[in-house]
Formats: structure tokens, sequence, C-alpha cells
């Protein structure tokens, strides 16, 4: 084993780094646990100090309280600072943490100049099981507080407590180091594994809901987000949906050969994406993110058929100038043989009665229709047939 790979308790530093966000909120969470038990401790000794019980009295009791409001201090700011905990500066709060602790346990020691120190020891040793950084770190600073405890020790005790506290936390800061990197190590094999587990359902997720060759949702899944759209309230929005067909597809097929017609597919998809402002950076979460943060979204439905459902636009004009955006870009491809991919547009545009997907769609399917059937490579939109007898053209 490496020197860097013992310090990451087993695992190299990339492998650590792609952790940090379980680890922040592991401290987190275990920071809050023993700041509970701080306060608990330290209300438990206030009260002993002020009725003179268990060896405690009033003289010491202005500490024990001086220490309660630090650590509820310090729970109001966990507290405060709960949704920051992911952030580096989080790390600061744990050392903070540990300051705090072993310097309680180091004046607790003091103030029991003829006892062998018993808080430091059980402290020392929380803190190792607690909190997780790196081995370096944890090692120094577990050193660094103990050399500091027998320092006092030896300066405010008999010799002889103070030789059988410093037999004793060398007992029990071998003790804790081991410990630490035992139950840190499994600790990183648990994040490790959940990591590798998240990654496989980010993979699932978008094999299924995602076309392979042009990265836009496939038909199931658009579908389904879709009809989530329509069956949401949307009096406050304007949305469209639109049917988008390559011309003359076959064409490509036949004279320039399949591997042709897949890339003019994946040209179209990513003119599809690129013109809707999509960010598929990170596709496993799009599908949850598109509908609450009101985003437009596309798919392919198969062969040379695409859908659109574009939201956060202000009426068909700014529509218009969007698809008619795309069209350009499409009509503007340039690749190898290929000059120009044309496409007729079928649009309809969404009521706030609207409820059904499968009637929107035979809507936007109409206007496609009347778009090839009026010379293709142009955008139509679909008007109430029994108030106008056609679909209205751009």
């Amino acid at each position: 084993m490496t020197t860097s790979s013992f310090n990451y308790y087993g695992y190299d530093r990339d492998t650590h780094s792609d952790c940090m966000s379980l680890i922040r909120t592991t401290n987190f969470r275990h920071m809050h646990i023993l700041n509970v038990w701080f306060i608990s401790i330290n209300v438990f000794f206030v009260i002993c100090s002020y009725f003179n019980i268990f060896g405690l009295n009033r003289l010491k009791m202005g500490n024990y309280a001086i220490f309660l409001g630090i650590a509820v201090a310090f729970e109001i700011a966990i507290i405060a600072l709960r949704s920051q905990m992911e952030k580096p500066f989080a790390f600061f709060l744990v050392y903070l943490s540990i300051l705090v602790l072993m310097s309680y346990s180091i004046v607790v020691s003091i103030g029991q100049p003829y006892l062998a120190a018993t808080m430091y020891l059980v402290l020392v040793v929380l803190v190792a099981l607690a909190y997780i950084d790196t081995m370096t770190k944890m090692t120094l600073m577990l050193l660094l507080y103990s050399v500091i405890f027998i320092f006092t020790s030896f300066k405010n005790k008999p010799e002889s407590i103070a030789y059988q506290d410093l037999y004793n936390i060398i007992i029990f800061l071998s003790l804790a180091l081991v410990l630490h990197y035992t139950f840190q190590r499994a600790r990183m094999r648990q994040y490790v594994t959940y990591q590798n587990n998240v990654q496989i359902q980010r993979e699932l997720e978008v094999k299924s809901s995602f076309d392979a060759l042009t990265s836009l949702l496939n038909r199931g899944r658009f579908f389904s987000m879709a009809g989530e759209v329509l069956r949401s309230p949307h009096d406050d929005e304007y949305i469209a949906i639109c049917l988008l067909d390559l011309d003359s597809f076959k064409q490509i097929n036949d004279k320039l050969g399949h591997q042709m017609g897949d890339k003019a597919i994946q040209i179209a998809g990513n003119t599809i994406t690129d013109t809707l402002g999509v960010d598929l950076s990170e596709k496993w979460s799009f599908t949850e993110r598109a509908i609450p943060d009101k985003l437009s979204f596309a798919g392919r439905l198969g062969g040379d058929e695409f859908i659109t459902l574009l939201r956060g636009t202000s009426g068909r004009e700014e529509v218009v100038e969007l698809l008619q955006k795309m069209l350009d870009s499409l009509n503007a491809v340039e690749f190898e043989n290929l000059h120009g991919i044309h496409a007729s547009f079928g649009v309809t545009e969404i009521g706030s009665n609207d409820r059904d997907m499968d009637d929107a769609y035979n809507r936007a399917d109409a206007a496609l229709y009347e778009s090839k059937r009026s010379g293709k490579n142009q955008i139509r939109f679909y008007e109430n047939l029994e108030k106008t007898g056609d679909t209205d053209a751009v």
C-alpha cells in the first residue's frame, strides 16, 4: 500500500475527492450528534456543580457554563449553516468542533488534578470514530491535542497522576488511530459502493429515457413527461407542441447511404437541442428537472420524426421565431455530400383546458400533414378546423 493510499484510507486521491460530498454529509451528521451530546453533558455538569455532587463544586460551575454557552452557540451555527454543509468551508466547522471538545476535556482534566483524566480519553476515541478527513490530518490533530493534554497534565497534576495520564493517552491514542483508519476505510468502501450504484442508476435512467442516436428523449418518456405537463395547471404560461419530420429522408438514405441518413438524424437532434437551449450535461437528472423548472424538451418519435414541447415563450410570435431559427439551421447544414436538411413543422398551441396529450399530438400531426401537403420545408400551426376549415400557415 502506498503512502498516498494510506492517507486516503486505502483509496487514491481522486476516489477520495469523488466521495467528498458524502464525507461532508457524514461529518455534519456526526458533528450534530456530538454537539447535542456535548450540550447534555454540560447541562449535567452545571447541575451537579450547583448541588456539589459527584465530586463537582460550584467553583467549577462557571467553566461548565461557559462551555455550555459555546455548545449552544455552535448548535445554532450548525442549524443555520445546514444547507451549506457540502461546501469546502464545512471542514472548518469540523476542526472547530474538535478544538472545542479537546479543549473542554483538557479543562475538565485540569479541574480534577488528583484524578487521572477520563473525559479526554473518551473524546479522543469519539472524535477518531466520528470524523473522516485524511489519515495524515487526523493523526496530526489528535497528536497535537494529546501533546497539549500531557503538557497541561504535568504542569497541573502530581507527577504520579501525570505519568498515569501519559500512559493512558499512549494506549488510547494508538487505539483511536487504529480505529479511525479501520472505520473510515470501511466508510470509504461504503461511499465507493454507493457512488457505483448511483452511476449504474444514472446509466439505466439515461438508457431508458433517451434515444441513443440523438440524445433526445425517446417516445415513451417524452409522452410521459408531456402528459404530466398537460395534466398540471398551466393557465399562466404559453405552451406549444411541435412535430418535425425531415423531408425526402428516403432520398438521403438511397443516394448517400444509411450512414449519412443516421448522420442527418443526429444533426437534426443536435440542432433541436441547441436551438431550444436544452442542457443535457447531466442527462440522468434532466427528466426530474424539466417539469418543475418549466424547461422545453424534445424527443425522437422514431425514424426521422421528432417532437418538441415548448415552454418559457411569450406567445406564437416567439415560437415562430424559434422554430424558424431551427429550420434555417437545418437548411444551412453542410456535411460532406449533405447540403442542407429540409424539414416540415406542425405546431399546436396548448390551451388552459388541454389535458389530453393524444389529442394535442393529433392536432400537431394534422398541422404537419398540411405542412407536407403545402410544399414541405415550412412551419404550420393548427387552428380549429370547425372554425377555419384549414390549418394556418406561417
